[in-house]
């Protein structure tokens, strides 16, 4: 899948907050016995437009989220926040997991689930409304959230592509 609007990051110069969207603890079975490691999923944001996501799996819960941290730093992406909401509606598609993302007045909040509030915290949108449908896997919420996320297109950059001002593309 290749999207135009993809816009990646370089993590060196951004402060970051992180968030842990899920861990799970998963057992090996050997004929020793179980053996039992952890995957942690980490959203990683700068609260002001850049967000990214990252699976760590370890034998330690902490290792397991600063390998997912490191892991998230790499997958950065770039997403137009206007004014704390989004430009415009999307949808976003992963594996089975579907979500739907709407723009919201100011004052409303986040309204999401789980996972995808953690992504929407991370990116620093304070007003939307967003459904997730199909699978709930957090790990296919994340990343259809973040697909999602970067169908978005700027404002700024349509009212220069069409050569109008930009009250016409976006009335806000």
């Amino acid at each position: 899948m290749l999207n135009e609007n993809i816009k990646r990051v370089k993590s060196s110069e951004i402060e970051f907050k992180d968030r842990l969207v899920s861990i799970q603890r998963v057992t090996k079975v050997t004929k020793g016995g179980r053996t039992f490691s952890f995957s942690a999923i980490v959203v990683v944001g700068n609260e002001n437009g850049v967000v990214g996501h990252g699976l760590g799996k370890a034998k330690e819960v902490t290792s397991a989220i600063a390998k997912g941290i490191d892991d998230a730093k790499k997958n950065l992406v770039k997403v137009p926040v206007l004014k704390g909401t989004i430009p415009h509606e999307t949808t976003g598609k992963y594996s089975g997991a579907y979500v739907f993302i709407k723009p919201a007045a100011p004052g409303t909040g986040v309204i999401a689930g789980g996972a995808m509030r953690a992504v929407m915290e991370s990116v620093g949108i304070k007003d939307v409304l967003a459904k997730s449908k199909g699978s709930s896997n957090p790990h296919s919420v994340v990343k259809a959230t973040i697909n999602a996320l970067t169908n978005l297109r700027d404002p700024y950059s349509i009212a220069q592509l069409r050569g109008v001002d930009l009250n016409t593309v976006f009335n806000g």
